[in-house]
């Protein structure tokens, strides 16, 4: 079992480490195109454009680290917490948004539903992890 949940470990932290890594990347890169692609018009209002890139390297950074707790065994604990803590933000935060605005764009629902997903699963696997998990050979 703990082989099992190990690997679950592993995979989750590749596919949450990269989604945040990328996601950061390419709201950085060019946060038209990123907004873009969910129908929002954000212009050329540069307060706006840097108001976006800030929290984007936040969440480059944070895929890093994450990232990174794959090769650095004492950093999954942490890193379970932080895809956690991320990712059921933004979904409660969606889903919040929701109730009192009414729905997004496809998109941006599928984006809330992934979140969602990833959040508890990371939490699962963390309430799941009663002694500590051995590396997977």
């Amino acid at each position: 079992m703990k082989t099992i949940l190990a690997r679950m470990q592993i995979v989750l932290l590749l596919i949450s480490g990269l989604l945040l890594l990328v996601i950061g990347v390419f709201i950085i890169a060019s946060p038209t195109d990123f907004y873009g692609s969910y129908n929002i018009d954000l212009g050329t209002n540069v307060n706006l454009l840097n108001e976006l890139k800030a929290p984007a390297g936040l969440l480059l950074v944070a895929g890093v680290y994450i990232l990174s707790a794959i090769v650095i065994r004492n950093r999954l604990k942490s890193s379970l917490m932080l895809t956690a803590v991320i990712f059921l933000s933004y979904a409660a935060s969606r889903a919040l948004s929701m109730a009192i605005d009414g729905l997004p764009a496809s998109g941006l629902i599928m984006a809330a539903a992934l979140e969602g997903v990833i959040g508890l699963s990371c939490l699962w696997l963390l309430l799941s992890a009663k002694a500590p998990i051995k590396q997977v050979a």
